[in-house]
């Protein structure tokens, strides 16, 4: 059986290919003056895009570039925050409360027309006017202050008379909120996100090591405030589906993470015990291995995301499963952004403050820096591999001492 064909004994801290049967070329190990050299461990990129995209040999520089991805995520979030700040959000009726009066779509009823009439029966302009569904069951939804009875009456009356005979009084219908109602959903929606980021944060510091949670819950935070930015900047209304919506990307945010978390504690569990490679190295060959899966989660996800906007949306006009569509795409998509290109190269930074890390990190260095400059390095200790056996190790001074017979006799060889 060959070295490329064994089972992954855990000693080398992740180097070999955790793939048993399966030849793998991760990296080119060159000889050196000591033989076959931990140091010059460079990896493959000698094959195709795809294919080094499919077999995560590690040739993608994902941790070694991590301060270009911090700047990219810098400026997406001041984008998003800024947007926040000076936009604002278009909460919908159920948060604000108000009147809605929706208008069946015929000959001339318009948009615009709509408006024009509001304005001129009531004095102002309505908050907004958009169009829903679709075909026969087109409407015109205008969503304004609470109107009073007598107002409801009369823009009723006023809309029946600028569109007769094709509208009557008895097709235009209205419908109020009371702010109560509004605030009680703004509530329960603060009190639901505040639960679930309090399970999540419980679950990741069981679950994980401290800078492991640290990493986590900033790329968790990201999502939220990112995918908040895109929704200001598309302006649209934000509904109770929206929310949902918010809630159950967070959740996909989580296990995209928890996924590549999870084989960079498996490639690192031995990293200090070798000079192969470092901990950043090992961080990196693990975001190669499960960006494949990462890519293939969010495609599979974005689909059927796609589909309900398309058909939902534009083919049969029902408005809620616009926004829920809307912030599950975003938030699908920025999830498996930031937990490749943020939490992974977070987690990196944060461990390699470690006394641990920065020492076992500068000994590869420097030992990669002296093969490169032809030592011999035959003779250099190696580290120590696994726990104590309990055996008092020789020491090296005690070589030319005489020695005291044990009075057992040598067996033979």
């Amino acid at each position: 059986m060959t070295n490329a064909q064994r089972p992954n004994s855990g000693r080398d801290g992740g180097g070999r290919s955790a793939v048993v049967g399966e030849v793998t070329s991760e990296t080119t190990v060159e000889q050196g003056p000591a033989g076959p050299s931990d140091a010059n461990y460079v990896a493959e990129k000698d094959r195709s895009f795809l294919s080094r995209l499919y077999t995560g040999t590690g040739a993608f520089g994902i941790i070694p570039s991590r301060r270009t991805w911090y700047i990219v995520t810098a400026v997406i979030l001041a984008i998003c925050i800024g947007s926040i700040a000076i936009r604002g959000f278009t909460l919908g009726i159920d948060f604000e409360g108000g009147t809605q009066v929706s208008i069946p779509v015929s000959a001339g009823v318009t948009t615009d027309a709509v408006e024009e009439v509001f304005a001129e029966t009531l004095g102002e302009e309505p908050e907004s006017v958009q169009t829903a569904g679709s075909g026969s069951a087109e409407t015109v939804q205008v969503r304004t202050e609470t109107l009073t009875a007598a107002q409801t009456e009369q823009i009723t009356r006023a809309l029946a008379d600028r569109f007769a005979p094709e509208l009557t009084t008895a097709e235009v219908s209205s419908s109020d909120v009371s702010s109560t109602w509004g605030g009680e959903i703004t509530e329960k929606m603060l009190i639901a996100l505040v639960v679930f980021l309090v399970i999540v944060f419980i679950y990741i510091t069981i679950r994980f090591d401290r800078e492991m949670s640290v990493a986590a819950l900033t790329s968790l935070f990201f999502d939220i405030i990112v995918t908040a930015g895109v929704y200001s900047l598309v302006g649209w209304e934000v509904t109770p589906a929206t929310v949902i919506g918010l809630l159950t990307i967070l959740g996909f945010s989580i296990y995209d993470t928890v996924v590549v978390f999870d084989k960079v504690s498996e490639n690192t569990r031995s990293v200090l015990q070798t000079t192969r490679r470092t901990y950043a190295e090992q961080a990196n060959l693990a975001v190669n291995q499960t960006l494949m899966r990462s890519i293939n989660t969010t495609v599979i996800s974005v689909l059927p995301i796609i589909a309900l906007m398309v058909i939902a949306v534009w083919m049969l006009g029902v408005g809620t499963l616009k926004d829920l569509g809307l912030i599950q795409l975003v938030g699908v998509v920025v999830g498996a952004y930031s937990s490749i290109f943020l939490a992974a190269p977070l987690l990196v930074t944060l461990k390699e403050r470690r006394a641990d890390i920065s020492r076992h990190t500068k000994r590869v260095l420097d030992r990669r820096a002296r093969v490169e400059a032809g030592d011999d390095l035959t003779d250099d200790p190696r580290p120590a591999r696994g726990r104590p056996s309990g055996r008092r190790r020789a020491n090296p001074a005690d070589a030319d001492a005489p020695q005291t017979p044990t009075g057992k006799p040598r067996r033979a060889r």
